[in-house]
């Protein structure tokens, strides 16, 4: 697994350079995602469809299924999430929100 470059979900705030989805097409869990995403990592990540992530080496989120297992993620945040990347701080994610910031990702994962 390479959580070590998976440098997500951790940066606070929410960044203008994130794309907004149209929050009609998400379902009601991958909108709670979305939000948790805005506030929690848009700082540092790109978070939407498009867009740069505000920090250089922090991957956008709609690439992250090429990073990462989507299948075991949701557990990954459970349990103390941490890349070991030197700016992103370590979180512990309900079953809930990692369950939704899960169905956020694949919402948007894309080419």
């Amino acid at each position: 697994m390479r959580t070590i470059t998976f440098a997500i979900v951790v940066c606070a705030g929410v960044s203008a350079a994130s794309a907004q989805e149209p929050s009609e097409k998400l379902t009601g869990l991958a909108r709670q995602g979305r939000a948790l995403a805005d506030r929690l990592c848009a700082q540092c990540h790109a978070v939407g469809r498009g867009g740069l992530s505000p920090h250089g080496g922090a991957p956008p989120f709609r690439r992250l299924g090429d990073r990462v297992d989507l299948d075991t993620f949701q557990n990954q945040l459970r349990g103390h999430f941490s890349s070991g990347h030197p700016d992103m701080p370590t979180f512990h994610f309900t079953r809930n929100d990692a369950r939704a910031l899960t169905a956020y990702l694949r919402s948007i994962q894309g080419p």
